[in-house]
């Protein structure tokens, strides 16, 4: 157990307090805002590296991931939908072929996903997203890295937006 606390306390998600034990760390706006940027900043150099170094193949990968996500969003079925959608951006990551980039970008992710899941609840929202997405698997299919990252930065700032109002 105390392994496991000590795991999530590297993790950021909790805090270990002498004499009260271990306490859910609670993000501030701005702690979730700092952390979109770091994402911003690593998937957009993750898209231009993959852009460049991936295979066909594991660019086929990811359509077929997007495909997938496509299909979930057509029945709204948000819980699946969401779980491609990460496996989406950490396969940019993977992509990359930088296990630094990829290990940092994880960490950061990780505290996240509840707050990115809760960014399409809203029916307009989750469309927006799924046209970046759009978007973002073209700019892979042609190796155009720079449109990619710039996609990626894009999405990451219209998270922001997306989140924002249920943080306050």
């Amino acid at each position: 157990l105390r392994e496991a606390l000590k795991f999530l306390a590297s993790e950021g998600l909790i805090e270990l307090v002498a004499a009260r034990g271990a306490v859910v760390r609670k993000f501030t706006t701005k702690d979730v805002r700092d952390m979109l940027d770091v994402l911003a900043v690593l998937e957009s150099f993750a898209g231009r590296l993959a852009c460049r170094v991936a295979s066909d193949a594991d660019i086929a990968e990811v359509r077929r991931l997007h495909d997938r996500m496509v299909e979930r969003f057509a029945t709204r079925d948000r819980l699946e939908y969401f779980k491609l959608n990460q496996s989406i951006h950490a396969a940019f990551l993977r992509l990359s072929g930088n296990a630094t980039l990829a290990a940092s970008h994880a960490a950061i992710q990780s505290r996240l996903k509840r707050i990115r899941y809760i960014g399409n609840q809203e029916p307009q929202k989750w469309q927006d997203a799924m046209n970046e997405h759009d978007r973002m698997i073209r700019h892979l299919e042609a190796r155009d890295g720079e449109a990619l990252a710039f996609v990626l930065t894009q999405h990451m700032e219209r998270t922001w937006d997306r989140v924002q109002d249920t943080l306050e």
